[in-house]
């Protein structure tokens, strides 16, 4: 089945792609939350494609109405339609389509497509992850001081870490720590299921360790949709950056 969802991600991010710099609407959902009819667009082909790939799994989307029916489901597509929209809108390559299939709580399969970056990301529960067909492992980091970290500005307090680039996708900045390519993502905030799922598992399958911000499990199709905070990062330097975060993470949560 993994195919067939790279397939229909795939698809997905070509439609959005080749509507990039045109003439399409946009407004925000709620302040500071931008939308495009692109969205819902790309929304609608993977709602049709993925529903006729497993009809039995529910659905979470962050462009559709949430039916609350999904808990009881025992799999469920997790969606974004284009994850980054902020650099979607803006013309810009650090976005991606992202979709996960949930099974008993947990992510099973995960594709991300970021067309304009040429890159297809994809993993398996048990069978690894790879970019563009190579397989992925997260670096050897094992000291928090130089872990790099996806970001356009590192606050005083993390002046030992060092910023690299930063797309605008959540999903993609976990997938680089997958890559090799950063060490340390993290937010300390109440997010979305659809933000992270795809690529919780595509870090994980790469050797990362993957937590919520204060350390706890993630778990996936909850009656809200939501968890607090993501941190993933190399398993050497994940209970470090636990323990640096817990504080800053206490006065959200």
């Amino acid at each position: 089945m993994l195919e067939e969802v790279a397939r229909i991600a795939e698809e997905a991010g070509r439609i959005a792609a080749g509507r990039c710099g045109t003439d399409y609407r946009t407004w925000e959902k709620v302040p500071g939350h931008p939308v495009c009819d692109v969205d819902l667009a790309v929304d609608a082909y993977l709602r049709e494609q993925l529903t006729a790939l497993d009809p039995e799994a529910g659905w979470l989307s962050e462009e559709t109405l949430d039916d609350s029916d999904r808990i009881e489901r025992p799999r469920l597509w997790v969606v974004d339609p284009i994850d980054g929209t902020r650099d979607y809108l803006r013309d810009r390559p650090g976005w991606c389509v992202s979709v996960a299939l949930v099974e008993d709580r947990v992510p099973v399969l995960g594709v991300l497509a970021a067309p304009v970056r040429g890159e297809l990301w994809t993993a398996a529960r048990g069978e690894g992850s790879s970019r563009n067909g190579e397989r992925l492992r997260v670096s050897r980091r094992a000291e928090l001081a130089g872990a790099r970290v996806p970001t356009d500005k590192l606050p005083s307090v993390d002046s030992d870490l060092v910023a690299v680039a930063k797309p605008n996708s959540i999903a993609l900045r976990i997938a680089l720590v997958a890559a090799g390519e950063a060490d340390l993502v993290a937010t300390l905030r109440w997010g979305f299921e659809w933000d992270i799922a795809a690529a919780a598992l595509i870090a994980e399958e790469a050797g990362a360790t993957v937590t919520g911000a204060l350390g706890q499990p993630l778990a996936f199709n909850t009656a809200s949709g939501e968890a607090f905070g993501v941190l993933v990062a190399t398993p050497g330097i994940h209970p470090a950056a636990v323990e640096r975060l817990r504080e800053r993470a206490l006065t959200v949560v």
